[in-house]
């Protein structure tokens, strides 16, 4: 075997490594947070030795810090910055939490831990809440800054919530909470309400 060939593989296998080892994390971060996550279980469930978590993230702080970028990475993709339909963007939010809620249990675990600290990434998610600010602002006709900035936390705050807080949204709706109705009508009231914010701020 060649020794590029054999460059190959050890990458290969150290990037299938990485990818296994964030996964298992996600899983184990979300239920247990930092504190109470272990490592030994993430790798477990990796199928991989301890030591290589070590090996590529540093620290338990450090193989959060990833999931949490990787998580952060996802919710990007698959929605991107406001467009014309500020309300449809809003309901995509809600659509991801609702079909992923581990993102944000997450990201409420991190919030407990680092709640005084600047989180690792913080300067890369500054950026790219950044750019989504500034497209809100061109698409309402708003002056870029605290307006804006605070639009955008309003309407992300109204998709997140009701998945943020299950227990909440079971007591306001009732018990039929998980119905399919009941899921299309927080959905669409949820829309609704961004739609009068906007329309709001527009005027």
């Amino acid at each position: 075997m060649s020794t590029k060939c054999g460059e190959d593989m050890t990458r290969r296998d150290a990037t299938l490594t990485r990818k296994k080892l964030l996964a298992a994390a996600r899983k184990e971060f979300a239920e247990f947070g930092i504190a109470g996550a272990r490592v030994d279980r993430v790798a477990s469930l990796a199928g991989v030795n301890k030591e290589r978590v070590y090996g590529h993230f540093g620290s338990k702080e450090g193989l959060f810090a990833a999931v949490i970028g990787a998580a952060m990475d996802e919710l990007a993709e698959a929605v991107s910055e406001p467009g014309d339909d500020i309300a449809a963007w809003v309901g995509r939010i809600y659509d991801f939490h609702r079909e992923r809620p581990d993102l944000l249990r997450l990201l409420m675990w991190e919030a407990l831990h680092e709640w005084q600290e600047e989180p690792p990434g913080e300067q890369e998610r500054l950026a790219r809440y950044s750019m989504k600010v500034d497209a809100l602002a061109r698409r309402l006709d708003l002056p870029g800054g605290p307006e804006a900035a605070t639009t955008l936390l309003s309407l992300i705050g109204l998709a997140a919530w009701p998945t943020a807080v299950p227990q909440l949204t079971r007591l306001i709706i009732g018990p039929h909470v998980g119905t399919q109705h009941a899921q299309e009508a927080i959905r669409n009231g949820v829309m609704a309400m961004a739609e009068g914010a906007v329309r709001n701020r527009s005027q």
